[in-house]
């Protein structure tokens, strides 16, 4: 056989490896991106919500009153528990602090608030903007969500639309927002989104024009990239305590 053939030949073999070692650890990141950081995310996920319902469950100092039910559906539902005062003391980085609920994404939808949108804390759950308000405050409430990878919590963001319900559990209470209008495209340097009025760079994209009680939603876009965020906006409906009668409606 002609030495040009041979070293075609090897060339060619060379390459088929390469080609086949790559394929290999392309396929093992997907995997890893579609199925593993889900994995640790439902861990981390139900870690969070498992020290919710244990601080929550536990008993008030004197005069207090009872403690509050369980971050769990089912136990904030009991009609006959009733809620303490709030704690006035600030969030700490990366502790779970409220449970979000979103009925349009399907009734098993809860994921824990934490403090911090670092990438850290978006991998036990969502985060909530530092220096933005807390549920139910005079403000704006900034919480941001992996749109994919990390259990993927706001994978249906772009069917939200007005009128859907956004509900933050802190424990104590149970908060109301109402969405405002259909999520809104926009830059990752538009800071303007989570003022405490929000203000996008797109002249009137949102629909406040004063103080108010707000809650803003955030995601990456497109679905596997971040080259742009999406933006969801809602306004504080109603307020309960958890598990005692019905809602109060809130104003501005």
């Amino acid at each position: 056989m002609p030495l040009r053939t041979r070293l075609t030949r090897l060339f060619v073999g060379i390459l088929s490896e390469i080609c086949v070692t790559v394929g290999a650890v392309l396929l093992l990141f997907v995997a890893y991106v579609l199925m593993w950081t889900g994995v640790k995310a439902d861990g981390a996920v139900g870690d969070q919500l498992d020290r919710l319902e244990k601080r929550w469950s536990q008993p008030s100092p004197p005069g207090a009153g009872p403690s509050p039910p369980s971050a769990r559906p089912e136990a904030a539902a009991n009609p006959s528990a009733t809620a303490p005062a709030p704690s006035a003391g600030p969030y700490e980085h990366g502790e779970p602090f409220a449970v979000m609920r979103i009925p349009r994404f399907g009734d098993g939808w809860e994921w824990p608030v934490l403090q911090g949108a670092s990438p850290d804390v978006l991998k036990k759950g969502l985060g909530h903007y530092p220096s933005t308000a807390r549920p139910g405050e005079r403000g704006n409430v900034a919480v941001a969500g992996h749109r994919r990878t990390y259990g993927d919590p706001f994978r249906e963001f772009p069917e939200l639309r007005a009128g859907d319900a956004v509900l933050l559990d802190d424990g104590t209470t149970r908060y109301t927002y109402r969405v405002v209008a259909r999520p809104y495209r926009t830059v990752p340097s538009d800071v303007g989104v989570v003022e405490p009025v929000p203000r996008p760079l797109r002249t009137g994209a949102a629909p406040f024009d004063g103080p108010g009680r707000y809650l803003t939603l955030t995601t990456c876009d497109p679905e596997w990239g971040s080259s742009h965020r999406l933006i969801a906006w809602a306004r504080l409906e109603a307020k309960a305590p958890v598990g005692d009668g019905g809602p109060q409606a809130v104003h501005s």
